[in-house]
């Protein structure tokens, strides 16, 4: 009797688990991670990294080889146009202006030997042509004279010559003289001096730079690079904004002064160079500072926008295949309605939408499917008895 009742139980049991297997659980519906469409401002901008430098860069260099004898500028400095900034020892400079006036001199007065030959020549022309024509000499005599007139204008022709050729030399060795004092070219301020006294500078096959000075730090610019799937947004007058590591909180201003049509390629990357111009009147920027520049393409007023994770989100019952128009899915009594949608710019994480099927402000639409965290498994505890 005993095994009879505990048979049944057993059997008993395992039609209730058996039950529970076949009879199917209710499953959860899916839950959805919405935001809602909203209606307002969208700005669609152009981000690239560039470099502050000044307008207008002036490299002051030397023509002429020597040792520097005094510097009368620094970093920083501040200098007008034609103040003089440095020296090249004019020792030698001197000598030559010297050496090369008394070779013009000398010049000088062989042109004045020169004339007074031409002079007697003539003269003597003159009376043997006259005393020819009386009679008294021969004709080899004129003869002789006209050679030596002949010889004296040829003679002052090449004094004059060298007069010339000793003036230029001696001009020449006072337009070096005057280069040995270097002058700034224009108002400014030195950002770069290269050169110490004592060190010697050699202009011979090209002109050493021994300073640099930028025209005016309160209007600077910066060069950035712009990718070229991005160019074509860019245009001149556009606002700009950039912020630099040195004032890593605040954010500065500008405007796209220049597109450079030239195309620089690096690594098989193609950009172009975008000029900003930036106004400085604190001097806080430096050329040389990085700049992470954003460039406002476009700014849209009032227009319908979804999250850009909204044009991304597929319903894992859609299956894995590629989505064959644009739309988003919006949430309405709890379950995903694909609707149709054209789209314009982006930005801020958001896209503009051009136009809809049945798509309206605050609509909730879903840009995430929540995935339910599955609970561990409970370990199995001790059997009986133990």
């Amino acid at each position: 009797m005993m095994k009879k009742l505990v048979l049944g139980a057993l059997v008993l049991v395992a039609a209730v688990l058996l039950a529970g297997l076949l009879v199917p659980r209710r499953q959860k519906p899916p839950r959805f991670r919405t935001e809602k469409v909203l209606r307002g401002e969208l700005v669609s901008t152009v981000s690239a990294t560039g470099t502050l430098a000044a307008v207008v860069t002036v490299q002051v260099g030397t023509q002429v080889s020597g040792t520097i004898k005094e510097l009368l500028v620094d970093f920083n400095s501040t200098v007008k146009a034609g103040q003089v900034i440095a020296r090249i020892d004019p020792a030698l400079f001197n000598a030559k202006v010297k050496e090369t006036l008394g070779n013009y001199q000398s010049a000088l007065a062989n042109r004045d030997k020169a004339a007074a030959d031409l002079t007697d020549a003539r003269k003597n022309l003159e009376r043997s042509r006259q005393l020819f024509d009386e009679g008294i000499i021969s004709r080899a005599d004129l003869d002789t004279a006209e050679t030596r007139f002949q010889v004296a204008t040829a003679a002052l022709a090449a004094a004059e010559s060298a007069v010339t050729q000793n003036l230029g030399q001696h001009e020449q060795a006072q337009t070096n003289l005057q280069y040995a004092t270097i002058t700034s070219p224009s108002n400014g301020i030195v950002i770069s001096r290269n050169v110490d006294v004592g060190q010697t500078v050699a202009a011979s096959f090209m002109t050493p730079t021994l300073f640099t000075i930028a025209q005016d730090l309160t209007k600077m610019e910066i060069q950035t690079s712009v990718d070229e799937a991005d160019i074509s947004k860019v245009r001149v007058g556009q606002p700009v904004t950039f912020t630099v590591d040195a004032y890593s909180t605040q954010t500065f201003g500008g405007t796209v002064a220049q597109i450079r049509k030239a195309p620089i390629l690096t690594q098989n990357v193609v950009t172009y160079v975008v000029i900003v111009s930036v106004e400085n009147k604190d001097l806080k920027l430096m050329p040389g500072m990085t700049a992470d520049v954003t460039i406002e393409a476009v700014r849209l007023r009032d227009v319908l926008k979804v999250p850009s994770a909204s044009l991304r989100f597929k319903p894992e019952t859609e299956g894995a295949g590629a989505r064959s128009a644009e739309k988003v899915y919006a949430l309405r009594a709890g379950a995903p309605v694909p609707i149709p949608v054209k789209t314009g710019i982006t930005g801020d994480g958001y896209v503009e939408v051009v136009s809809s099927e049945g798509l309206l402000e605050n609509d909730e639409v879903i840009v995430e499917q929540l995935v339910e965290k599955k609970s561990a498994p409970k370990a199995a505890g001790p059997g009986p008895g133990l």
